[in-house]
């Protein structure tokens, strides 16, 4: 037996992917390293419960209005704080 793996993905990802390019231009000793932001975005996805689908029209259906308000909230919390640490850590190598 073949299974096939590939379509499944964590929902939060694209969302997260987002919110990080939006809030991008205000964190400017961040913006314009794709490293650092690929950081903030690893940050923030560890602080958010995974929701692993296979297509996104099947989660989105399955969600309230309300259930999706939080689950903005939280990623949008999620990104936030993944922007503070990463511009932490950076000041701090930067201090030596």
């Amino acid at each position: 037996m073949s299974i096939d793996f590939t379509s499944i993905h964590n929902h939060n990802e694209n969302a997260v992917f987002e919110a990080v390019l939006a809030a991008a231009p205000a964190h400017p000793g961040l913006a314009g390293d794709g490293e650092l932001l690929a950081d903030v975005a690893c940050f923030a996805l560890n602080r958010l419960q995974p929701r692993y689908i296979r297509h996104a029209v099947d989660f989105s259906f399955y969600l309230s209005e309300r259930e999706r308000e939080e689950s903005a909230r939280q990623i949008a919390e999620a990104v936030d704080f993944a922007f503070g640490f990463v511009q932490a850590r950076v000041a701090m190598r930067a201090r030596g």
